[in-house]
């Protein structure tokens, strides 16, 4: 029988299974590997030795001295014991208690007159200072300079504090790492011998006994570096092999025809492209030149023209003779695309004769399947989601399989299995962080071949976060605003210090509608009922919450009723949200583009993908509650014309609070590049990552991504050359056991993004 690897050991069989249940439950931990990965997330010094009359409060201090008495005493009726020992060094007095279970050990070993050492936090009770359950250490020893040498090493000791729950504190997670800890030299090194010798790196068991027992702050930062370099380096290898099997498939490659749509698209345009859009367009157009497919990551400032771009990069192929294939995460978002797309081609083909209306059908508005010059087959441009109406679907799906359908903007509803293509030859996922690969690669699996792949994000995502999160696709940036975009003036709205600020909001927003202009007011909730049913759920589980924090978050239902008959009254108010009807979604929409409605109150289902060059203003209601990135695509809404935007994030939060900090710093700045950088560094690294990569057991731990980019950058290069060389790791077995540790071994090829 197979040996099991002491990495592999189940807990339960060297900790018991009370502890292993705990472990398994509260912090995933299962294996001995599971635990000797789960480091200490500082370390607290034990002091240096201090005089019993000079203890600092609230305070970690040691000291050395000597049991004065000690004694049990009972409470509760005699249920409850405590052991209150004082002790003395000559200069002044100290009292210790151990309470319930602690009390047994202590009772037998600090007897009076034995001398010890004492490591603990100072605090307060009865007006006496005193150590609650301490550690210690007997003085046994008779020379002098022997206790003294011993009192110092003991006080010098960095004391490790881990992760964990409150069902298992952290000393005793440190006690079940002692358990553990000899099987760290058993540890498996996945960096190749020449790498970690080239770098200078401590083996791998040496690292795991210095981040667990580290007897100086040095060795903390040696094991710390070797096991960043360890995450960074494992990661990149296992992107690196999928970008590596990606270039091996076939692709149908998808060249220039001069004379075609894209020619009379361009030359249709009432704008110069920017050196921004024509760079990343070339890049794109590069790549669906090649046999084998693109996979390319696109991500920009919000309103750089990533959708144009996209658009001439799905023309590009449909002029080719492929079909393309736009996912986006929700039905409003879908529709969205479908109505900028049908409006960016609207004045050309007006001006070329192009369109020609699809026969009208059941459930469909005229524009919801138009073609591009209506003799070509593949021409047609169709909307497709999981609302449509039963003949108006099956017209669709009809347009796909024959290949009359050139571009298709759908939701998940083009992921089914009933959904096929002619010629499936470009796939653009937009808002890649909402889909699985999962779900990207069955709309992909539909192509005769791998067709190309486009990924767009309106979140600008640091270099890191794009080598990490994204680091199977090449990434093209787009930060190039449109000439005769206007500047975005952003303002913090102290509503509950300043509510004359309020006023003021309110005043603005009817000058902006008075000079003819359109306003947005976003709030993070509906306010029906399915949304207070929900709302007195999280109020029983959220009852540590403060004042401010209970509050139910402010509702598009309400504020749009309160701001109709009260401060923008006489204005026309609309709502808009994810929980209407298709129908009266697209019909706010369209009246509010076309200028007809002076303030939407929404939620965020204007995130992304509304473009009404015409609105001025947006006035965000508890913007405490959305995120530095969420705050930033909801601000781009405004000032996509040649008038100035301006964006009123209105909260109650208080002046010295993070969440004020935050909103501040959206105010503070346009580029959303620093702001995603400021969202990370809020938010945990395992929340970034472990989020964002399913099939990977683990996420980072000492890996920042914020911090580590030189690492991390290092790590790519180095994965890279190894994957090319030798790209199923065939003479690195230890490498390959790393990415079976750390990714599901039925789901290798998949490294989600969330």
């Amino acid at each position: 029988m197979e040996r099991v690897s002491a990495f592999d050991e189940p807990l339960k069989k060297l900790l018991g299974g009370p502890t292993a249940k705990v472990m398994a439950d509260h912090l995933d931990l299962h294996t001995v590997g599971d635990l000797l990965h789960h480091y200490p997330r500082r370390y607290e010094e034990r002091g240096r030795l201090t005089a019993l009359t000079d203890l600092p409060l609230d305070e970690h201090v040691t000291v050395v001295a000597q049991v004065a008495d000690a004694r049990v005493m009972t409470f509760n009726g005699g249920r409850g014991r405590r052991l209150e020992v004082t002790l003395t060094d000559g200069s002044g007095r100290l009292q210790l208690v151990f309470f319930g279970h602690g009390v047994h050990k202590p009772h037998k070993e600090l007897l009076p007159g034995r001398r010890a050492m004492f490591a603990g936090k100072v605090s307060v009770f009865n007006r006496k200072l005193q150590l609650a359950h301490p550690t210690y250490q007997l003085l046994d020893v008779r020379d002098e300079d022997e206790a003294t040498e011993a009192a110092d090493a003991f006080a010098g000791q960095l004391l490790p504090i881990y992760p964990a729950c409150k069902q298992l504190d952290s000393w005793r997670i440190a006690k079940a790492v002692d358990t553990v800890l000899p099987s760290a030299g058993e540890a498996v090194d996945p960096l190749p011998a020449s790498l970690r010798e080239g770098r200078g790196f401590v083996s791998l068991p040496e690292a795991l006994l210095k981040i667990h027992r580290p007897h100086t702050k040095a060795d903390v930062a040696a094991a710390r570096e070797r096991l960043k370099w360890d995450e960074a380096f494992v990661l990149q290898v296992a992107l690196a092999r999928r970008r590596h099997s990606d270039t091996e498939l076939p692709a149908t490659a998808r060249r220039p025809v001069p004379g075609g749509l894209l020619d009379a698209f361009d030359a249709g345009l009432p704008f110069t492209l920017t050196d921004g859009q024509r760079t990343v367009t070339d890049e794109i157009f590069r790549d669906l030149a090649t046999e084998h497919p693109m996979h390319r990551l696109l991500q920009g400032e919000v309103g750089s023209g990533k959708t144009l771009v996209a658009l001439r990069a799905m023309l590009r192929v449909v002029d080719a003779g492929g079909q393309t294939a736009l996912l986006a995460p929700t039905e409003v978002l879908a529709q969205q695309h479908h109505r900028s797309i049908t409006e960016m081609m609207g004045e050309l083909a007006e001006n070329w004769g192009l369109w020609r209306e699809a026969p009208l059908d059941e459930g469909r508005r005229p524009g919801d399947g138009r073609a591009l010059g209506g003799s070509h087959r593949g021409t047609k441009v169709v909307l497709l989601t999981g609302s449509m109406g039963t003949a108006a679907r099956r017209q669709a799906l009809l347009d796909l399989v024959t290949g009359e359908a050139g571009i298709v903007i759908g939701t998940h509803a083009l992921i089914e299995d009933k959904v096929k293509f002619h010629d499936l030859g470009l796939v653009v996922v937009d808002e890649q962080h909402r889909f699985g690969v999962e779900q990207r690669d069955a709309l992909r699996s539909k192509g005769k071949q791998q067709p190309h792949l486009l990924v767009m994000t309106a979140t600008p995502i640091p270099r890191t976060v794009a080598m990490t999160v994204f680091g199977d696709l090449e990434t093209s940036v787009l930060d190039q605003l449109p000439a005769g975009r206007s500047p975005i003036a952003s303002h913090v709205v102290p509503a509950k210090d300043k509510p004359h600020f309020l006023d003021r909001a309110w005043e603005r927003v009817r000058e902006e509608a008075e000079g003819g202009h359109q306003a947005y007011v976003v709030c993070p909730r509906i306010g029906d009922d399915t949304d207070e049913a929900a709302e007195k759920k999280g109020k029983k589980r959220d009852d540590a919450a403060d004042d401010a924090e209970k509050r139910p978050p402010l509702a598009v239902l309400d504020i749009a009723a309160q701001l109709a008959r009260g401060p923008l009254a006489g204005l026309r108010v609309e709502v808009l949200h994810g929980r209407m009807p298709p129908d009266e979604k697209d019909d706010v929409m369209r009246r509010f583009a076309a200028g007809r409605v002076d303030v939407l109150v929404a939620t965020t289902v204007i995130e992304v993908g509304v473009n009404v060059p015409n609105a001025t203003a947006m006035v965000i209601m508890d913007a405490d509650r959305f995120g530095v990135s969420q705050l930033h695509q909801l601000r781009g809404r405004v000032g996509r014309g040649s008038a100035p935007g301006l964006c009123l994030l209105v909260s109650e939060a208080h002046e010295a609070s993070p969440a004020r900090a935050r909103l501040s710093a959206v105010a503070a700045t346009l580029d959303g590049f620093e702001l995603s950088r400021i969202d990370l560094e809020q938010r945990r690294e395992g929340d970034v990552l472990g989020q964002a990569q399913s099939g990977v057991r683990s996420s980072l731990r000492v890996l920042s991504v914020i911090d580590d980019e030189e690492v991390i950058a290092a790590a790519r290069e180095e994965a890279v050359r190894i994957v090319a060389d030798d790209p199923a790791l065939e003479r690195l077995p230890e490498l390959r056991t790393a990415l079976d540790a750390l990714l599901d071994k039925d789901r290798e090829e998949y490294l989600d993004k969330g």
